[in-house]
């Protein structure tokens, strides 16, 4: 006797042969020809081929289900960062040393950014914009600093991609985890940091105190200000990253939208972006260029 369910549910039902299709079993009412041999085995059951091809089969991918995953989260990565290198390129290479495309690049860059922060629904125009203009802006920072300092480009991408492989190795480990005091941690740090770089900025353009680098290049016991935020700073975008990897994990396991591998993929590139600035202004610092 089979299992009731099986026989109630309209999935696990006999189907019915299409129009026109001979049925395995012959026609009905009929019998066989004397000495005539069937194909199929004794007692089987076709309803169960459909239930094999479904289990032994390849498994549903993000377009037949309709939900985010890791893939998704890192070719949509893997192209907003080819756009903001691509970017980054033209800008050094066209537009070597130009402040109006600098400047261009951060106010558009900084705008699109907080768009796509505070959009309920992910925009991939609007996140590959800010890719776009992210890119004009690293480009042109970068190709000044180079030409103080050759080779410092270089130093601070390896930097960046080596602390990013080291958060993912620690995530992936577990032996770092997001807890509730992590987070308020990071949160409060967070906005301290924020607050700090608005009004050294401040005092950057409009006063003459410290130099370049305004409050951080204040020395303490020899060693430049800049040097101990700037550290900070790598550890904050560090622990930005774990919560990165977190929320993605998250929302992978609860089966979100696959539209949304766009919002975690502009989360990593942010993240990644603002690691890469902090890295080339702390070897500007140490390199001790006030």
């Amino acid at each position: 006797m089979s299992n009731p369910y099986f026989e109630r549910s309209p999935q696990f039902g006999k189907s019915k042969p299409s129009v026109g299709a001979p049925s395995p079993y012959g026609v009905p009412g009929q019998q066989q020809a004397y000495g005539q041999t069937s194909n199929v085995p004794q007692g089987y059951d076709p309803q169960f081929q459909t239930v094999e091809q479904s289990y032994y089969g390849p498994a549903a991918g993000s377009a037949q289900t309709g939900r985010m995953t890791y893939d998704d989260v890192i070719m949509k990565t893997a192209g907003l960062l080819a756009i903001v290198v691509g970017a980054a390129a033209v800008s050094w290479l066209l537009f070597p040393g130009n402040m109006a495309v600098m400047l261009i690049g951060l106010v558009v860059g900084l705008v699109l950014g907080l768009v796509n922060s505070f959009k309920r629904e992910p925009s991939p125009a609007l996140i590959v914009g800010y890719a776009a203009f992210e890119g004009l802006f690293l480009g042109g920072i970068s190709g000044v600093f180079e030409m103080i300092n050759p080779g410092i480009v270089l130093q601070a991408v390896l930097a960046t991609f080596v602390t990013f492989a080291v958060t993912l190795a620690l995530f992936k480990s577990g032996k770092v985890r997001v807890t509730p005091k992590f987070t308020k941690f990071l949160l409060i740090s967070l906005v301290s940091y924020g607050v700090f770089s608005l009004v050294n900025l401040g005092i950057m353009w409009f006063t003459d105190l410290g130099g370049a680098w305004g409050i951080r290049s204040v020395e303490v016991f020899g060693i430049p200000l800049g040097v101990l935020i700037g550290l900070f700073a790598v550890g904050l975008a560090a622990m930005s990253l774990i919560m990165d990897f977190d929320m993605i994990t998250k929302g992978i396991r609860n089966g979100a939208p696959r539209k949304y591998a766009w919002s975690a993929a502009f989360g990593i590139t942010v993240t990644l972006v603002w690691l890469y600035i902090e890295f080339l202004r702390l070897l500007m610092i140490l390199r001790g260029n006030n």
